[in-house]
């Protein structure tokens, strides 16, 4: 029997490479741990690796000079060391330690860039969107930076980790020292409560979602209270409200098919609405539109996951429950059942459940050709078979434009170049290579894109004014930040968002015959619309005014939010 030698190979083995790498990297030295160590040096690394945000918004304002600021400082690092340790205590086994921690870095590594980068703060409302983002906008966030972060702050990390050997040992040993490691972590917390209490009770009180920067931990408890109650609601079906929606008598009446466009905007803040007052005209079709604008409305959240739901909720922000919202049906359901035609279009990231077992659809290559770059599709899709539709129409619609808008923080991929009006833009991905004029432009333009498609909508609708009654609503679902007070996006919690989050612009435009067909008096909806915009108006209104726009009875209906609702000859339902 010969033996078979295969020739060398003189360009090398692909194989070979890796298999040398495998071997330089377990020729690297092993490291003895036990899995408290591991534990102790783990919550190290999170404290002086991940939690700059922290104790800098602890430490802000406190004057550096004094003995004061430099123990409260030390109080609140060891109290981090000490809660990161007993949250990671119970999952100490030896087989689960090293996963554990691996997945618990990659948090800590992730939050920290986006916590620094953005300025948010990852609450269960951000964990709520960060976990329906989709895979578009998730690589949009992927940059350079990000990659590099991780690399040094999780990569690396890791690699010292896995080559850490635990070597078993007796359980009674074993729950022994974890007991020991549990009571000198309490003791440590205890004594950093003490040493730091009345600056530390003082702070947290006035500065309650600080503690949502203290990271991993917040990444835990938001993702935890967001799977739990993601996991209650899937085994309930949505409660039904306004069960005794029912068509308004003008229906009877109505000789041709209305149809409302709503238009949901995307992350349009009021601070750069051309029609506010903003510096620059960000919205010149629209100033010619004939459209009715309203200067100061107040968003229902600071990002998509809670203020789509509860701009069709009957409670809105001034009884804001959100479990409740998500347990219940929408606006769109109560409509449906009176007898609306319902449809969603969108070109974002899904309706929140506003929808649910409604019809809809989505932006595409295929529905809207030419406009799509294989990721996202222009906002124009959404609008691109307008006419056939009103051809079409039959009875009474509302048809629902979810925008991609000015979705961040690729804002110049929101708008063609042809809408490249102000410049220097920021074409990167990373707004922290760009300057905040050249984030600034960028944001304007998408706003230009805005007003170019709201405004190409109501000429359509203004040109089969005709044969089809109808009116268009736009509002934006919450604002952004574009650098003030170091922020940048959107989604900080609603107790202390800045008015660039909270207010948005909305208008309203009617078509000519719209009154007589909801049996308005003739002449009043323009006049009490333009009263309603001199004050303050949000979300709130909504819903309400919907209802009456489209002559739907129902008790869930509150006049005093109705725009429509002075204009309705007889009582409203």
């Amino acid at each position: 029997m010969s033996l078979h030698h295969p020739p060398p190979n003189p360009a090398g083995d692909p194989s070979d490479a890796h298999a040398g790498g495998r071997r330089r990297f377990e020729a690297l030295p092993r490291i003895p741990a036990s899995t408290e160590q591991v534990v102790a040096a783990a919550s190290l690394f999170w404290v002086l690796a991940a939690n700059r945000g922290f104790v800098g918004a602890a430490l802000h304002q406190r004057p550096p000079g004094e003995a004061s600021t430099w123990i409260f400082a030390g109080a609140l690092l060891v109290m981090l060391w000490a809660l990161h340790t007993l949250l990671l205590l119970p999952l100490a086994t030896r087989r689960t330690i090293k996963p554990a921690v691996a997945v618990l870095t990659l948090m800590a590594a992730s939050g920290s860039y986006f916590v620094a980068a953005y300025g948010v703060v990852l609450d269960p409302s951000m964990l709520r969107n960060v976990l329906r983002t989709d895979p578009a906008e998730a690589r949009e966030l992927l940059t350079v930076d990000f990659a590099l972060h991780m690399l040094l702050y999780a990569a690396l990390p890791l690699v010292l980790l896995w080559r850490a050997r635990i070597s078993p040992r007796p359980w009674q040993r074993a729950l022994l020292a974890k007991s020991l490691l549990a009571a000198t972590a309490f003791l440590v917390l205890v004594g950093g409560v003490w040493a730091s209490f009345q600056p530390l009770s003082s702070w947290m009180r006035n500065q309650r979602e600080a503690r949502y920067l203290i990271t991993p931990a917040n990444i835990v408890w938001s993702a935890s209270r967001v799977l739990a109650a993601d996991a209650r609601g899937a085994t309930q079906p949505r409660e039904a409200i306004g069960s005794d929606a029912s068509p308004g008598p003008s229906w009877a009446t109505r000789a041709r098919p209305l149809v409302v466009v709503l238009v949901v905007g995307e992350t349009a803040r009021a601070a750069n609405w051309g029609l506010n007052g903003y510096a620059r005209q960000t919205t010149p079709r629209l100033a010619t539109a004939g459209v009715v604008n309203f200067p100061r409305v107040g968003a229902c959240g600071t990002n998509t996951e809670v203020s789509l739901p509860c701009m069709f909720a009957p409670v809105g922000r001034r009884d804001h429950d959100e479990d409740r919202i998500r347990r219940q049906e929408s606006l769109l359901h109560v409509l449906a059942r009176a007898g609306v035609a319902v449809h969603w279009r969108d070109n974002q990231s899904g309706c929140k459940g506003v929808c649910e077992g409604l019809p809809n659809d989505l932006v595409d290559a295929q529905r809207a050709p030419g406009l799509c770059d294989g990721e996202r599709c222009l906002d124009e899709g959404l609008i691109h078979d307008l006419p056939a539709r009103l051809q079409q129409a039959r009875g009474t619609q509302l048809w629902v434009l979810h925008m991609l808008g000015n979705h961040g923080p690729s804002y110049w991929r929101r708008y063609p170049s042809t809408f490249a009006r102000f410049q220097p833009e920021c074409r990167d991905d990373d707004l922290r290579r760009c300057s905040v004029e050249e984030i600034t432009n960028s944001y304007d333009n998408a706003l230009l894109y805005t007003d170019h498609v709201v405004a190409r909508t109501i000429e359509t609708l203004r040109a089969a004014s005709d044969r089809v009654d109808s009116a268009l609503v736009y509002v934006s679902d919450h604002g952004e930040s574009l650098g003030e007070r170091g922020l940048f996006l959107h989604g900080m919690p609603y107790r202390i968002a800045p008015k660039e989050q909270t207010e948005v612009p909305m208008v309203w435009w009617t078509s000519p015959g719209l009154e007589r067909a909801i049996g308005l008096e003739a002449g009043c909806l323009v006049p009490s619309l333009q009263q309603f915009s001199r004050g303050e108006v949000g979300h709130d209104h909504l819903f309400h005014s919907l209802l009456g726009l489209l002559d739907v009875r129902t008790s869930l209906h509150e006049r005093s939010l109705d725009f429509v609702a002075p204009c309705r000859r007889g009582p409203a339902g």
